[in-house]
């Protein structure tokens, strides 16, 4: 469950998110289910359902993002630091 400024969201059984709004704060609330639902993947699987993908086009895209993924992890890691030979 996430809470901030009177807008409770909360992922029920099944799922279902719940956005729950106090004070009349509904540009927050929607903010926050946006934070929420791009966080979770949805609109990446949406796009990515828009249209036919064939198969060896769909391989490829799948190893062009992890390509991607791990030159991002590797940017933020400290380098190894050369161990002393005895």
């Amino acid at each position: 469950m996430v809470e901030a400024a009177g807008v409770r969201v909360r992922e029920e059984e099944g799922g279902n998110l719940q956005v729950n709004v106090s004070g009349n704060d509904v540009e927050k609330a929607l903010k926050d289910l946006k934070r929420r639902l791009q966080r979770d993947g949805l609109f990446k699987e949406i796009k990515k359902r828009t249209f036919y993908l064939k198969p060896s086009k769909k391989i490829k895209a799948k190893q062009r993002e992890a390509r991607r993924k791990r030159q991002k992890s590797m940017r933020f890691k400290a380098p190894a630091k050369p161990r002393a030979r005895e």
